[in-house]
Formats: C-alpha cells, sequence, structure tokens
C-alpha cells in the first residue's frame, strides 16, 4: 500500500467525478485492492432515486474520510482485486446494486452496473 501525502489527497479531492474514476481504476490495478466501508451489517450503502449503490474508493485514506457523522462506525476495509471479480461482481449483480466510484462529499460519483465496472478496470489495466 502507498502512503498519500495530504498535500497529494488535496489535490485528489478536487478531481471531477470522471478525473475520479480513472484515479481509482488506475489505483485500483496497481494496489491490487478495492476499499469499502463496512460495519456489523456488511458495507455501506448510497441510495439515489434510481438506484442502491456500493460505494467504491481506491485507497484507505479517502474511504476513512467518509467514516464520519452517520458512518462513523464504519471502518475502512480492502477487498482484494481478485475476490472482488470472483465474488463482488456477481453478488452485486444478483442482488440488483450499482457501484458508486470514489464519491465526493456531495455523493457525486459515477454510478456504473457492477460488469461495467469490472469492464472498465479490465480495460484500464490492459492500458
Amino acid at each position: 500500500m502507498s502512503e498519500l501525502s495530504a498535500q497529494r489527497i488535496k489535490e485528489i479531492l478536487k478531481y471531477d467525478q470522471h478525473q475520479r474514476f480513472q484515479y481509482l481504476c488506475k489505483e485500483v490495478n496497481k494496489q491490487q485492492e478495492i476499499w469499502l466501508l463496512i460495519d456489523e451489517h456488511g458495507c455501506v450503502m448510497l441510495n439515489t432515486e434510481d438506484e442502491d449503490c456500493v460505494p467504491v474508493w481506491p485507497n484507505e485514506e479517502f474511504a476513512k474520510d467518509w467514516a464520519t457523522e452517520e458512518w462513523s462506525h464504519c471502518k475502512a476495509e480492502a477487498i482484494t482485486l481478485e475476490t472482488w471479480r470472483n465474488r463482488w461482481t456477481q453478488g452485486l449483480q444478483e442482488d440488483e446494486l450499482s457501484i458508486v466510484v470514489f464519491p465526493d462529499k456531495d455523493l457525486s460519483g459515477m454510478i456504473l452496473f457492477p460488469d461495467e465496472f469490472e469492464h472498465e478496470l479490465t480495460l484500464q489495466a490492459k492500458k
């Protein structure tokens, strides 16, 4: 795992949702892990008008940054990319859940179906 400097974190948090998506794909492929927020019931969920979503982050620092207020009891947990591909993609599809990629504090982030997310990760890995 690579540690991010406070300055680098500030820079990344200024990214728009497309830039955050690109950053997440690059980091996930490099680090071979995806970060979630977990509590005793499972992973944190965000709800839009149309979708129930699982938020994912590229680094522990960004996931932990979300563990405040209503999610202060949650902990950041890494899922290996292999486990994600073997279990999570299909499981999320079966549960009809989407993924919100690296949401910001305004809850803005790209929303993808699990198979789309995996496809994008695979494409980025080939670059």
